[in-house]
């Protein structure tokens, strides 16, 4: 089951479950600024392209919630 991080591996962004976001096939999660303007649509650490996350529907999110573990890019991300 997807995490649905709660933040910007960036920018450290708050992204709430529903809010747009980009991820890789590890779940590397950006947001749409970070992901298009910084990185050039290429995920830093694996070198894979992004997908907009799915959104978890309000029944579902429920029962399986978001993660609240931050996850943060040592040293950020370079332009």
């Amino acid at each position: 089951m997807m995490e649905l991080r709660p933040n910007c591996e960036c920018c450290d962004r708050d992204l709430a479950p529903d809010a747009p976001a980009l991820i890789c096939t590890f779940e590397c999660t950006f947001c749409p600024d970070c992901a298009h303007d910084v990185l050039g649509g290429i995920c830093p650490n694996c070198g894979g392209n992004f997908a907009r996350r799915p959104v978890r529907p309000p029944a579902m999110l429920a029962k399986y919630p978001a993660s609240t573990k931050r996850v943060l890019k040592q040293g950020g991300c370079a332009a």
